[in-house]
């Protein structure tokens, strides 16, 4: 039996402006392809590509009723749950690698 993960994921744009919530099966890759501008849409229109925010799930119904709670948060509401995970808003996603934030 193969075990899946799934990831909600919070990306940004250098200034701090854009908040994009999604949800994937595998976040490496997911992450190169906002990075490559390969997603036709919005993080690709807005320079979306910075992963500053993800959370782990067993089942993607849990995740996708996840992101879509985090879609109808408030901006503050976004940061406050951002900050608390990554404060400084570091880039996770370098070199290929996922990292946690400190």
């Amino acid at each position: 039996m193969k075990i899946f993960i799934y990831y909600v994921y919070i990306l940004t744009n250098a200034s701090h402006r854009v908040l994009y919530t999604g949800v994937t099966n595998n976040l490496k890759r997911r992450c190169f392809e906002h990075k490559q501008k390969k997603i036709k849409g919005f993080t690709q229109k807005y320079n979306a590509d910075k992963l500053i925010y993800f959370e782990i799930f067993d089942f993607i119904d849990l995740a996708i009723a996840r992101e879509k709670q985090i879609k109808r948060y408030s901006r503050s509401k976004k940061v406050t749950i951002i900050n608390k995970f990554n404060k400084d808003w570091r880039e996770l996603y370098i070199n290929g690698r996922i990292i946690k934030p400190d």
